[in-house]
């Protein structure tokens, strides 16, 4: 039994498989980002769900897509955890670009990709090998274009009186807004990346009023500015996207490249299903 995983901050998606691509189950557990998680809190997500944890004995190969996997240092942590986990199996973990590339690009071609979820990230494939100019800093420095970047705005927004009194009417029924509440979100609890784009959601249903109109442009122009734009080859092949903001706001990104005369490749939700494809003939 293989084990495909691709994993954000906020959701890690797991599908089972045999050698011949069937699906044996399929099952989604928290975030498993090493960044901001501990080993033990990496094994509760995993004991949470039955379908893992009762098979973790029955899996071979492991090939694990993630997110804050982009240094040697949290892929040498991931692994070993997952080796103790799944005793039986071989362990490969990969930036969750990787798994971005091979949901999108046919075999062999050139693509810009990136990733615009929770976080966000943007490199360049060859055809054989990612290259990447931009080392991500976490959250808090960077994530351009991302959901938590997006939550931030809306609750500045908020918070310094700028959304319009009709929209902040409805942020306050649809989310707690209570001062200390949010603190504890942010600084005492795990994973305040994936709670700041819960807010995303919100934005992504005002799109068309101008504050959010604003907000979203001017997060989608630093992304292309700050990301795409490192690579020289980003006029000479598609530029291609993975994640749910990518998803949803395809119109608004497809405005913000073809201003510049780039070309908007395949925007995937999610990547997992290309993945099942991608190593049953691989693997």
């Amino acid at each position: 039994m293989k084990l495909l995983v691709d994993s954000g901050s906020t959701k890690a998606d797991w599908i089972a498989i045999d050698d011949a691509g069937k699906v044996i189950f399929t099952t989604q557990t928290l975030g498993l980002n090493p960044e901001v998680l501990s080993k033990e809190q990496v094994i509760e997500r995993l004991n949470d769900k039955f379908d893992i944890s009762h098979n973790k004995e029955k899996a071979l190969k492991l090939y694990f897509y993630g997110a804050g996997c982009g240094t040697d240092r949290m892929k040498d942590f991931l692994t070993e955890v997952f080796q103790e986990y799944f005793k039986n199996a071989e362990v490969k973990v990969y930036e969750d670009t990787y798994a971005a590339v091979f949901a999108t690009t046919p075999k062999d071609e050139k693509a810009i990709v990136c990733i615009l979820g929770t976080g966000s990230n943007c490199s360049y494939f060859d055809g054989n090998v990612l290259h990447q100019k931009v080392q991500s800093l976490g959250y808090i420095a960077m994530d351009d274009g991302s959901g938590n970047r997006f939550g931030r705005h809306l609750i500045r927004g908020y918070y310094f009186n700028k959304m319009p009194a009709t929209m902040a009417k409805e942020f306050e029924k649809e989310f707690n807004v209570d001062a200390d509440f949010i603190k504890n979100k942010l600084y005492k609890e795990p994973n305040p990346n994936a709670y700041l784009a819960t807010f995303a959601k919100f934005l992504i249903q005002h799109k068309d009023e101008e504050f959010c109109k604003k907000i979203i442009k001017k997060e989608l122009k630093s992304f292309v500015k700050n990301y795409v734009m490192q690579f020289e080859e980003h006029k000479n092949v598609p530029v291609h996207f993975v994640g749910s903001i990518a998803f949803y706001l395809k119109d608004e990104l497809e405005a913000a490249l073809t201003k510049r005369d780039y070309k908007i490749g395949n925007v995937l939700r999610r990547p997992i299903d290309g993945l099942i494809a991608y190593h049953v003939l691989n693997n």
